[in-house]
């Protein structure tokens, strides 16, 4: 369904709401974490793998919003492992996940694991950590999770999701995962749980990055214009019902990904299959 007339301004009016956002060092991830931080009533929580950048990140948006309940965790999302020690020692109900980080490497590289990085962050870092805080989520239903996805999306190959038969390409591996990302959207939304429980992929904007610049685009918009549509669809009330869906610019679009339930169902069983 279409959302009439949004403007992307309203706010959940709600209190003492636990906010998880990754990548959040990053131009949109920070201004997403700043967004929200702005809004009454969120404590928000950076997950990030670089200590230094965290704490600068956590100052700079506890400065700017006047919100002192802003901290960090710091979580490798290209490993499993330290995804499930961070939600071993989380004990709390999580109210919103943001899964925003993202890497477009130039040249094929490999986790300690010997898995590709742009499969490993971009997919199944998304994948790993929503199902990892599934029981925090439904602690804290009525719940959200956001998958910063993009309209740049396709080429997806379940026969070498990590360009082991096929030559790397930087372009088309991250093209992939994005596809991805809107493909677990759905399979994440049907997950049983309960119905205040939502999962939603959107279109960040085209935001001058480090990540555009390194796949050789750039931008147009501010960090905040790209901020606006994942934040609308974490916070507003008009989006609190509506789960496995993928947005652009604060509306719905049709996602052609989302129609096959056999690829979907593939996708899925590929991932489960990092868990052993």
């Amino acid at each position: 369904m279409n959302v009439p007339d949004a403007d992307c301004t309203t706010d959940a009016g709600t209190s003492e709401r636990t906010a998880l956002v990754t990548g959040a060092t990053g131009a949109i991830g920070r201004a997403i974490a700043r967004q929200i931080a702005a809004k009454p009533g969120y404590a928000i929580v950076l997950l990030a793998r670089n200590a230094a950048r965290a704490e600068h990140a956590v100052r700079e948006i506890a400065a700017a919003t006047g919100n002192r309940q802003v901290s960090w965790e710091l979580v490798d999302l290209s490993r499993r492992e330290s995804i499930m020690a961070f939600a071993g020692r989380w004990r709390q109900p999580v109210h919103l996940l943001v899964n925003n980080a993202a890497l477009a490497p130039r040249s094929r590289q490999e986790t300690p694991e010997g898995i590709e990085m742009q499969f490993a962050v971009n997919v199944l870092g998304y994948y790993w950590l929503t199902l990892a805080l599934q029981n925090r989520l439904i602690e804290g239903a009525p719940a959200r999770v956001v998958n910063v996805a993009s309209y740049w999306a396709g080429d997806l190959d379940l026969t070498d999701p990590e360009f082991r038969r096929r030559a790397y390409d930087q372009h088309r591996a991250y093209r992939q995962s994005k596809q991805a990302e809107r493909m677990l959207t759905v399979y994440l939304a049907a997950e049983p749980g309960p119905a205040a429980v939502t999962v939603n992929a959107c279109h960040p904007g085209d935001v001058d990055s480090a990540l555009s610049r390194a796949l050789g685009f750039g931008g147009h918009e501010s960090p905040d214009q790209g901020a606006r549509t994942p934040v609308w669809l974490a916070t507003d009330p008009a989006c609190a019902d509506l789960t496995g869906r993928y947005f652009e610019g604060c509306r719905e679009v049709r996602c052609p990904f989302a129609a096959d339930a056999s690829q979907i169902a593939r996708l899925a069983e590929i991932c489960r299959g990092y868990e052993g």
